[in-house]
């Protein structure tokens, strides 16, 4: 925490050093990079598409071409404009995805004084540990490769069993895991919220409709990323039946990039000391060809910025596709705020995740909804020839008490958080919020449509097509 700005910068030399011998650094003359100042002039901000003709030089077989050698590993991840992506992971960097996942459950322990969770069985839900080929470098999903590190004190406690977590079938899997666990003294569960609350769905179901907390009396903790939990939060708990402690984690492919490490203040601590150099750019310039980029030592608190990485994995001036804004400089914590494809600015409205997270989460306690799952999507041309709006569908627990004042909630709070969006309902470009009320299983069955039930997958909460929105139309109450 107070060491923070120094250990940012001796990564980066360290990396330069690394770096100027490989083909990458050769191409991008890092050899007379001695400065921050220098290196954002001579590596440009990139994304996947940016370094994929790297990447194939390593499929083929040529070492030291982004990091010295080889990669231990690809981390195989699917990307919406690049297909599947290979993301490197080195010698150097897998310590960086093992021990912060290590440092986020040790500072719960130390925090909270509880370590009685290692106890018992822990389980994850995560992407099948079998491995592939690629140019001859074992590759999977980041979950998977991971797996094969658990440590042997914590092995013995780890559910499923390794050939249930090799099944790659989503639903087979959850039925094997339910199976497995039930008579278990499960204590924590790590997983992605909307199949974490698949999992306890299916485990009430197969129990009499028992409470989680009936089946696992000393369930102590969830661990939870991939998405924002507060949406989730709700009804979790109300499957457990009791209110139980939770750790946030930021993982992704790239790299482990934060944690919560304390259960009463907001964010997550940034990993400033695990082999990556952060860098941030203002999200108003992210698309601006020579956009301003800044080290550590300049963000500020409330500001959204995209996250860009370089890391020992090869990574340089790496796009992730992440916005976060820090809610503290001392120590460095963040939120997540949102995915930069994943807005609505059919208008110039710029409307981000975190905008309609917060606007839905009034408007549900206000209204006493519960929320299974939801997404935003803009309807330019209007069936009834009306103005324009945007439609929220909405998959409802437990409906508003009235449907008419919770849109109007949402939509008056969503102007106080966005004002260009209320400048377009002001001018009379655009109309107020419109819901649409999906099945309880809409998301669900739509994910299990396109083949992307289960595992790391997420819904996208705004679109600025209606793509997801037509293929949630079948579903529609």
């Amino acid at each position: 925490m107070t060491n923070a700005l120094a250990d940012q910068q001796a990564i980066f030399q360290q990396q330069i050093k690394s770096g100027k011998a490989t083909v990458f650094g050769k191409d991008h003359q890092l050899g007379v990079v001695n400065t921050y100042a220098e290196y954002t002039e001579a590596v440009p901000v990139r994304d996947y598409e940016g370094i994929k003709d790297y990447i194939e030089q390593i499929k083929n077989g040529t070492e030291n071409v982004l990091w010295k050698g080889k990669p231990m590993y690809f981390a195989k991840t699917s990307g919406t404009t690049s297909g599947i992506k290979y993301i490197p992971i080195t010698k150097d960097s897998i310590d960086n995805h093992i021990d912060t996942a290590k440092y986020a459950l040790l500072n719960y322990m130390a925090e909270t004084g509880r370590p009685e969770f290692a106890d018992g069985k822990m389980i994850f839900l995560s992407g099948s540990p079998t491995l592939e080929r690629v140019g001859g470098i074992p590759t999977g999903r980041l979950s998977g490769i991971v797996n094969h590190f658990v440590p042997g004190y914590l092995r013995r406690n780890q559910m499923p069993s390794f050939e249930t977590n090799c099944i790659e079938d989503w639903e087979t899997k959850l039925g094997k895991i339910v199976t497995e666990t039930s008579k278990q003294d499960m204590r924590l569960i790590s997983g992605i919220p909307p199949w974490m609350q698949m999992y306890f769905d299916w485990l009430s179901e197969a129990n009499e409709g028992k409470k989680i907390k009936d089946l696992f009396p000393n369930l102590q903790v969830i661990v939870h990323g991939g998405v924002n939990f507060e949406p989730y939060r709700a009804k979790l708990m109300e499957s457990i039946g009791k209110t139980i402690d939770t750790v946030e984690t930021f993982p992704a492919s790239e790299g482990f990039f934060a944690y919560q490490d304390s259960q009463q203040e907001e964010g997550l601590l940034l990993n400033t000391n695990s082999g990556i150099f952060f860098e941030f750019i203002p999200v108003a310039e992210v698309f601006n060809p020579s956009p301003k980029r800044l080290s550590l030592a300049d963000v500020q608190v409330g500001e959204n910025y995209a996250l860009i990485v370089n890391s020992n994995a090869g990574l340089w001036g790496y796009n992730i596709g992440d916005t976060v804004k820090f809610v503290s400089v001392d120590p460095y914590r963040i939120v997540v705020t949102g995915r930069i494809k994943h807005f609505i600015s059919a208008f110039g409205e710029h409307v981000i995740a975190e905008e309609v997270e917060h606007a839905l989460r009034v408007a549900a306690a206000q209204h006493g909804a519960h929320i299974i799952e939801f997404t935003v999507a803009p309807m330019i041309q209007t069936p009834d020839g009306s103005l324009p709006y945007h439609e929220w569908l909405i998959s409802f627990e437990q409906e508003p008490d009235s449907l008419q004042a919770f849109a109007q909630t949402l939509d008056n709070v969503l102007r106080e958080k966005n004002v260009y969006y209320d400048d377009l309902i002001r001018g009379g470009i655009l109309q107020t919020i419109r819901i649409s009320r999906l099945q309880p299983k809409a998301f669900i069955e739509y994910m299990r449509s396109i083949g992307k039930l289960g595992g790391q997958n997420k819904v996208p909460r705004l679109s600025n097509d209606r793509v997801l929105a037509e293929g949630l139309k079948p579903y529609l109450l």
